[in-house]
């Protein structure tokens, strides 16, 4: 059995003295773990990084079986962002939140296209928090829990869309929603595609898809958010980013 793909590396484990375990994410084959021998070699570990985007081929006798792996280098961009602590909590979270909700060897290209999208970003944080959050929400509809904020689910109308139904995970307007705020979760515009990042609004918008990742992925199969995730929050606090 053998395949080659693009990946972007999740996480690296160290293996023996000389070999390591590495997990990618790849369009083709989804969140994948295999062998990499001579890891610690002095040509490897600058490759070898969480967030560098590699040339990967799997090979393994039978499917089921852990295979090694064959890297070689395609965008080496951890170095950039180990420089920022910031940018680096933001890549130590979505790897981390990748390989808690992603089944393993199944394809989710959409989740590959928007972690790249949200690694060419990490150098500009004007953009990249909401982008972090646009990319989580996109994990939830890939896995088949997306959120539904195209029209209030009360009055079909599709505009002044302010809160998402806990219960449903669809929109509400904001006269439908007066009654019941304090029971909703909020809407941040930028999720619709306003291109206004108003105060506050990563805030919401990290707590409208951590209340839907905890549920409807996470806590079924008795996980929870990664502390990575609260340690990006507490970064992003700091830098007054929320």
């Amino acid at each position: 059995m053998e395949w080659s793909d693009s990946g972007i590396i999740l996480a690296v484990r160290p293996h023996g003295e000389t070999s390591a375990i590495i997990e990618v994410l790849t369009p083709g084959q989804g969140r994948h773990a295999g062998l990499v021998k001579g890891a610690r070699s002095r040509s490897l570990r600058p490759i070898l990084q969480p967030g560098n985007e590699i040339r990967v081929a799997w090979r393994a006798r039978l499917s089921e079986h852990l295979g090694q792996f064959q890297v070689e280098p395609d965008s080496l961009s951890a170095g950039v962002v180990m420089e920022d602590r910031t940018a680096l909590a933001g890549l130590n979270a979505a790897c981390a939140m990748a390989i808690l909700a992603l089944p393993e060897r199944e394809q989710h290209e959409a989740v590959y296209d928007g972690f790249r999208v949200l690694l060419n970003s990490l150098e500009d944080i004007d953009i990249w928090p909401a982008l972090y959050v646009r990319w989580e929400a996109g994990l939830l509809s890939d896995l088949g829990y997306g959120l539904d904020w195209e029209k209030c689910a009360v009055t079909g109308v599709t505009e002044d869309l302010t809160h998402i139904s806990p219960r449903t995970g669809r929109a509400v307007c904001a006269e439908e929603a007066a009654p019941y705020a304090p029971k909703l979760l909020s809407l941040p515009g930028f999720l619709q595609g306003s291109g206004n990042i108003a105060a506050g609004d990563i805030a919401k918008g990290f707590e409208l898809t951590g209340y839907f990742l905890e549920r409807r992925v996470l806590w079924p199969v008795d996980k929870q958010l990664p502390d990575a995730r609260e340690r990006l929050l507490a970064a992003l606090e700091r830098e007054g980013r929320l």
